[in-house]
């Protein structure tokens, strides 16, 4: 065995800025683009012993070019924390990123910027709403995960396959 590298087996490397194959997502920023907490009954609704909320969901994701090449992305999450007596408290968070998507033909952009996208943007918009849960008294409301793909099919499929956003 010797220490010398004669370079076999190292991955060939592309010159800086041409990808060497397949479509690549890169995330240059993300950034809240508005957020909201409601909490219209603390502190009573903080006392302990009342029923389990009934929580309401939305999810939205939208997606447009800019004139430099790269596409914003926005992923809104809302939960509306409701008991028989009125709602408990309300966030909505619209949180936002900008992608340099490369490789990827026009007919997969939309899928790509409403699908995968949302998927990396989310873990973090996630910890948020868990965050200001928490600091509104409550603890931490954990979303599950999404499946933003199924999000995505349903929504074409009320638009009569034409999403319309990207």
């Amino acid at each position: 065995m010797t220490d010398n590298d004669d370079g076999a087996g190292a991955p060939e490397t592309a010159p800086e800025g041409i990808l060497a194959e397949g479509p690549g997502i890169r995330i240059l920023a993300q950034f809240v683009r508005d957020l909201s907490f409601e909490n219209p009954r603390a502190p009573e609704s903080l006392r302990g012993g009342a029923a389990q909320p009934q929580i309401d969901l939305g999810v939205e994701m939208n997606a447009r070019g800019r004139e430099d090449g790269f596409f914003e992305v926005d992923l809104k999450l809302s939960a509306k924390a409701n008991r028989d007596d009125g709602a408990i408290f309300v966030v909505e968070l619209m949180y936002g990123g900008v992608f340099q998507i490369t490789g990827v033909s026009a007919e997969d952009m939309e899928p790509v910027l409403l699908i995968e996208c949302p998927r990396y943007l989310f873990p973090f918009a996630r910890r948020i709403i868990a965050d200001v849960t928490s600091d509104g008294g409550y603890p931490p409301f954990l979303l599950d995960p999404i499946d933003f793909a199924g999000v995505y099919a349903a929504r074409k499929a009320e638009q009569g396959g034409q999403v319309g956003h990207a």
